[in-house]
């Protein structure tokens, strides 16, 4: 057990207690984003809009999410270096991301305003309380461990998102064997249940992760407050970031790609809804992405460490390319358990090589403030994807020339991808360390 726990880079408890975190969050990411909440909001909270009407402002309220996380990140990243405060800030996200879960069980027919309030709010507890995770990531791996880490951590989120979807799906099914008077209100009971298990799961990561050192105030920054101390960084950070010009480039290829992927994800259930898939069939096809990308998340790490990250990110990126084109073109359940596979497959290694290739060309003693720059380009990513889809939606009254669109951004963060020097990045990260 030692030897398989040292191969999957989970063979110290504070790596393990960081994993979990995923295995938490994921919850929320399965069960609220990708399935039951985009099927109830179309079914049941905007039951009375049009299925175009109701489609473009599900998009609309994801681009207002990702906005508002893209704009906190930068500023409570900064504020989390100086302050030592990394955890803390992970907790207060953490908890508003699981109090809106837990209230979405309000939500009956025809509450389709209070629905995407709770939408936007519980995406922001979410989005949010990740970038202060991934922060943690470079001061609890060597460099050698952050991809299988990272990857580790998406593997484990695969396994508690397919874990608790298996159950509320059977919840829903058999609602009459458990006690619950219809399918409306099992979902509802759904929503509590994915509450619930975030905050538990949650619990290791914020006993068992050390914080990392703070940052002191310099003495030109005596006698400010924390908040002009975090602006004034801020804006120093803007003005150096082109002396790490391959991190810069990494974020810029995630903004791209991740753009394709998030959109993918967080559309795809009332995109299926859209053509006349049926609701059984689309949660299954979810819960098969989980299950699928347990081993190749795991196995995109253990690849990135073979032929070095960026192929295997240019593998997986190929492979999306394919599964958007197909997705245009999706009109049987079959399609969509195709596609459900190829998704399962690749989600996982793009999403985790990114935020591990991304670690180990950041600083350490700044990790908080540029995961908040990571925030801002993943978020800013679902910006442009959830504004694509509303916009081609109205132009067009179809999601499919949106879907159709999204190779673009694979292509664009492919190409942007191919310039970056990992080395060079890497030893530009620490001189600057050495120099702190």
């Amino acid at each position: 057990m030692a030897r398989l726990l040292e191969r999957l880079a989970l063979h110290r408890p504070e790596l393990r207690a960081w994993a979990l975190y995923d295995w938490a969050n994921s919850v929320f990411m399965t069960t609220v984003l990708a399935s039951l909440f985009p099927i109830y909001f179309r079914s049941v909270a905007a039951a009375e809009l049009p299925p175009a009407t109701a489609s473009a402002r599900y998009a609309m309220a994801t681009s207002l999410a990702v906005t508002i996380v893209a704009l906190l990140s930068p500023v409570c990243g900064v504020l989390a270096d100086y302050a030592g405060k990394k955890k803390a800030m992970l907790a207060a996200f953490l908890s508003l991301g699981v109090t809106a879960t837990a209230c979405m069980a309000l939500i009956t027919r025809g509450h389709w305003l209070l629905a995407l309030v709770l939408y936007v709010l519980g995406n922001v507890g979410a989005s949010a309380s990740i970038v202060f995770y991934n922060s943690l990531l470079p001061h609890i791996a060597v460099p050698e461990e952050v991809d299988r880490v990272s990857s580790a951590g998406f593997a484990l989120g695969y396994v508690s998102g397919g874990l608790l979807l298996a159950f509320n799906l059977l919840m829903i099914q058999k609602h009459a064997a458990f006690g619950i008077p219809d399918k409306p209100a099992a979902m509802r009971l759904s929503f509590l249940t994915a509450a619930i298990w975030w905050a538990l799961f949650s619990i290791p990561l914020l006993r068992r992760v050390p914080e990392p050192p703070r940052i002191p105030a310099t003495p030109g920054e005596a006698g400010r407050s924390a908040l002009a101390i975090a602006f004034g960084r801020l804006r120093q950070s803007l003005a150096q970031i082109r002396l790490y010009r391959d991190a810069s480039l990494v974020l810029l290829a995630f903004l791209l790609y991740n753009d394709g992927v998030n959109t993918v994800f967080r559309m795809a259930a009332i995109y299926g809804t859209e053509i006349g898939l049926d609701q059984t069939s689309l949660i299954a096809a979810i819960l098969l992405v989980q299950f699928i990308g347990i081993p190749f998340a795991f196995l995109f790490g253990a690849l990135a460490g073979r032929v070095g990250t960026k192929r295997a990110i240019y593998l997986a990126l190929g492979v999306y390319m394919g599964i958007v084109v197909l997705g245009a073109r999706m009109k049987t359940n079959a399609d969509l358990f195709l596609l459900a596979t190829l998704v399962g497959m690749v989600q996982g290694g793009a999403q985790a090589l990114g935020r591990s290739l991304f670690a180990t060309m950041v600083p350490r003693h700044k990790s908080a403030e540029m995961f908040g720059f990571f925030g801002v380009f993943d978020k800013f990513g679902g910006v442009m994807g959830g504004a694509l889809f509303a916009l081609m939606i109205t132009l067009t009254g179809s999601s499919r020339p949106a879907i159709l669109a999204l190779v673009l951004f694979f292509v664009a963060g492919g190409a942007v991808l191919s310039r970056v020097d990992v080395e060079r990045g890497r030893r530009v990260a620490r001189e600057a360390e050495a120099r702190a």
